[in-house]
């Protein structure tokens, strides 16, 4: 299992991670350190563990957030499918009813033409 060593708020970490996962987890102590240092500069010394704990706290407001905006936007998506599969099938039924009126006007001009005795003629021009 690989291991890496990393620095937060000026203290060093050695810390195992998957193979592969160096990269990530050296960004992510970075981005916790980068945070911890501008909360620093904000606030001054107020004790390491308290800039710790607050910028755990930001990322997890930032995190719940962001599962909130998520849960909003999958809720969208389920609407927008549901919206989609139901006007796909008004269409598949729109056409079944395009297609039997059709059939049926087929039907009224071939008795139509039955009826005055003249079967309509294929490709044909008609003279009168």
């Amino acid at each position: 299992m690989p291991q890496i060593n990393m620095t937060i708020d000026g203290r060093s970490y050695r810390m195992a991670c998957g193979e592969g996962e160096e990269a990530h987890l050296t960004a992510l102590a970075e981005s916790l350190d980068g945070r911890i240092g501008e909360m620093r500069k904000s606030f001054g010394e107020i004790g390491d563990m308290r800039l710790q704990v607050m910028a755990a706290l930001t990322i997890a407001d930032e995190l719940a957030e962001l599962r909130g905006r998520l849960a909003g936007l999958e809720a969208e998506v389920s609407d927008l499918r549901a919206a989609t599969e139901a006007a796909e099938r008004g269409r598949a039924e729109d056409a079944e009813r395009a297609s039997a009126g059709i059939g049926r006007a087929a039907e009224r001009v071939g008795r139509m033409a039955d009826a005055l005795g003249t079967p309509p003629q294929r490709g044909s021009e008609v003279v009168t």
